[in-house]
């Protein structure tokens, strides 16, 4: 522990008490640190700082207790020590600096609401403050019941921590007003982000109206099953085997996997070795084996995002399948995941595409070696249809993978619906557009040149007048988005 570093002994209620010098803990009320609690003794334990931080049983009736195990002696203390004392427990804790992360404000649901005199947080959120590279709004609110976020700034996050109901909004406005001239207007934008957000007590949250919705929309909502102890099976699946695919070793193993099977499946595509769709010459058994493919790999997709979940320490809320239409697919709600460093939100992003690429290469590579047949037009659709996936959920302009890649990259939050807006265009928001766009058209090149490559094979075994109604609808799809994104831009 390092010499002089500032710590807070942190009480049950959540008060912090600096360490300096002596802290005397008991039920006497000469301690500093008063404990009401009859399995207390009245001079019970003692704190000393000096080249580090060391605890010491006064001689207590039921002992004092240092992350389960009872005190004899001076013993040194660490940051997230556990001390029970009685029936209560404290926490020691290193204070972090301005630019460190700093460790998070927890209220769970169901909390005392706080006073009556003005506004007041609803009880049931999240608060945590990022690294400084961060940027300006580094601190991350979530909402519990929820699971919805809002980002802050510092000035938002120490107006936050005053809406306790203890003070009017005459006293909440003179506090604002210290921040600067403009102080007062960012506490009534907070506001209106809070209550939009259903952070405020008394404040209804906002929720899209879907019943005056077109049928046709409403159909499109997605309609979810969720899996109850998902996450506890994530953070078990890792523990059993799991984390070694995060070692050097295995994760260089896949990348050249990656590389060689996009290799193999370009050398497949230009050969005319697979036809998508197409299984032993029969395009519905094609067809059918495409999409159980598809599920799988979108299920490995999401079980890799719940794994880097696990190995950032972070623990996976809400997994489940999701029903589109008649389409299942698996999700990971990934969303605990802006509570992380930039770096690990990257990483835990890119886990799902980088899935996409190590099967579409291994299955890649298995066409290489089998013989034609059946299997191996089994193998080729596997492999298309983890490339698709890939293409799909790195395009920026969805909110997919790639577009939280690229938030972070850029550090600039919001971008898709600061992109809509009307206004004048940042720096970040011109290179979003033209990356967008640029990514789009690379996938619509993709969709031409592959309909445009089987379009002679998927002629032996189809009309050719019902191959192109099968393949015009595929470029409808690529390619009006792209046209509407440029119009837009």
């Amino acid at each position: 522990m390092p010499p002089g570093a500032p710590f807070d002994l942190v009480l049950p209620g959540g008060m912090r008490v600096p360490l300096a010098e002596v802290v005397t803990l008991g039920r006497d009320p000469a301690s500093t640190v008063v404990l009401v609690d009859p399995a207390v003794s009245r001079r019970h334990a003692r704190i000393r700082v000096g080249e580090g931080l060391t605890v010491e049983d006064e001689g207590s009736s039921n002992g004092t207790f240092l992350d389960g195990s009872r005190v004899n002696g001076p013993v040194a203390l660490r940051d997230g020590a556990r001390l029970r004392i009685g029936d209560s427990e404290l926490a020691v804790e290193r204070r972090n600096g301005a630019a460190e992360a700093g460790r998070t404000i927890l209220v769970p649901v169901g909390a005392p609401p706080g006073g009556e005199a003005g506004p007041r947080v609803r009880p049931g959120y999240a608060l945590k403050r990022l690294e400084a590279a961060e940027g300006s709004r580094r601190w991350i609110l979530k909402d519990l019941e929820e699971g919805g976020y809002m980002r802050l700034s510092d000035d938002d996050a120490q107006l936050f921590q005053l809406l306790d109901g203890t003070r009017s909004t005459t006293q909440l406005v003179a506090e604002a007003e210290r921040l600067g001239s403009g102080g007062s207007a960012q506490l009534a934008q907070l506001l209106a982000g809070l209550g939009e957000h259903g952070f405020l007590d008394g404040v209804e949250r906002s929720r899209p109206e879907t019943a005056s919705q077109p049928w046709y929309r409403r159909a499109l909502e997605p309609h979810e099953k969720l899996f109850p102890g998902a996450g506890a099976a994530f953070d078990a699946a890792y523990r059993e085997g799991g984390r070694l695919l995060f070692t050097p070793s295995a994760l260089g193993a896949l990348a050249v996997v990656a590389a060689t099977g996009l290799a193999a499946f370009i050398y497949l595509v230009a050969g005319r070795y697979g036809t998508p769709f197409v299984v032993a010459s029969k395009l519905g058994v094609g067809g059918l084996v495409f999409l159980i493919g598809r599920f799988a790999v979108v299920a490995v997709h999401e079980l890799a995002h719940g794994l880097a979940m696990a190995h950032a320490g972070r623990r996976v809320d809400r997994a489940g399948v999701k029903l589109v239409l008649v389409f299942p697919y698996a999700f990971v709600d990934t969303s605990a995941a802006w509570f992380e460093p930039r770096r690990r939100r990257i990483a835990i992003s890119a886990a799902g595409p980088v899935s996409d690429a190590v099967l579409g290469g291994l299955f890649s590579l298995a066409c290489l070696v089998l013989g034609p047949g059946a299997i191996r037009d089994v193998c080729f659709q596997v492999a298309f249809g983890a490339y698709l996936g890939a293409c799909f959920n790195l395009n920026p302009f969805l909110d997919r993978d790639g577009y939280h890649i690229l938030v972070d990259v850029l550090r600039e939050p919001n971008l898709r619906r600061r992109a809509r807006a009307r206004g004048p265009r940042t720096a970040a928001l011109r290179r979003y557009s033209r990356l967008g766009v640029a990514w789009s058209c690379l996938a619509v090149v993709f969709v031409v040149a592959m309909t445009l490559r089987v379009r002679p094979t998927l002629e032996t075994i189809a009309p050719e007048w019902l191959v192109w109604v099968a393949i015009v609808p595929v470029w409808l799809v690529a390619l009006v988005p792209v046209a509407i994104a440029v119009r837009r831009r």
